[in-house]
């Protein structure tokens, strides 16, 4: 009995020494990963990322404003507004819609003894038409006043009352049957009302300003709530958009 305890006393202290030399021990750790500086490689991906998600915003940028011009062609395209017209202008001469191709127009549909709607409208158009002649490397843009009162607008009345805004202005009447026609090519509503005790009256109209193409398109339309610079800024966007149109189709 006392042999055996001997001999378990050292291998007791060996163990108890061993336990403490391992408590002693300080644990290990793991190895931080140490993060190198930016590097030009990182640096690249960051920039081909952040480029392709620019592009990508771009792209539904793009496809969210064609999407809205495809629309609202459809809605005007609906309405088959424009057409051809047959006229005379202030000397008398045969007009056509056909003489006009190569150039935008601005129409607008009124009468000379409007007292107060029709002067604003054009004076709003002259400066529009002031605007573009401004503009550098503008394409030709002709404006047209038609009257809807062909009884009281010889085409000397309209020759002279166009001139008190610009002399850009291209005045054309007809007769009551040639003025319809050109009304209902651009879908204008005009009725004239009762007459006074001097034989004057008024003509309600569609009170709006149509843009078309040199293709002799219609394109859009401007009511009395667009300013002149508003309407400018919108031929200069169609402008722009016709350009592109014709260049993708040459390839």
């Amino acid at each position: 009995m006392n042999s055996i305890l001997r001999t378990a006393r050292p291998f007791c202290r060996f163990l108890s020494t061993t336990a403490v030399n391992q408590c002693a021990q300080p644990p290990k750790l793991k190895p931080k990963t140490f993060i190198g500086p930016i590097t030009w490689k990182s640096m690249t991906v960051t920039a081909v990322v952040g480029g392709g998600l620019t592009a990508f915003i771009l792209y539904v940028r793009k496809e969210k404003q064609e999407a809205m011009d495809r629309e609202r062609k459809k809605q005007l395209g609906k309405a088959k507004i424009g057409g051809s017209f047959e006229l005379v202008d202030s000397e008398g001469k045969k007009v056509k819609n056909t003489d006009f191709l190569g150039k935008w127009l601005l129409i607008y549909f009124g009468f000379t003894h409007c007292p107060d709607i029709c002067p604003d409208e054009l004076e709003k158009l002259a400066e529009v038409v002031d605007k573009h002649d401004k503009t550098p490397s503008s394409p030709p843009l002709q404006p047209l006043f038609i009257s809807v009162d062909p009884t009281r607008d010889t085409p000397e009345i309209v020759g002279k009352y166009c001139k008190e805004f610009t002399p850009r202005l291209l005045g054309l009447t007809g007769t009551k049957e040639q003025v319809q026609q050109a009304c209902k090519s651009y879908r204008v509503y005009f009725s004239a009302g009762p007459q006074d005790v001097d034989e004057d009256y008024i003509v309600d109209h569609t009170i709006i300003i149509y843009l078309v193409n040199p293709e002799g398109e219609f394109v859009d339309y401007y009511g009395q709530n667009r300013n002149a610079k508003e309407i400018h800024d919108s031929i200069l966007v169609n402008i722009m958009k016709y350009e592109a149109g014709k260049k993708s189709s040459w390839f």
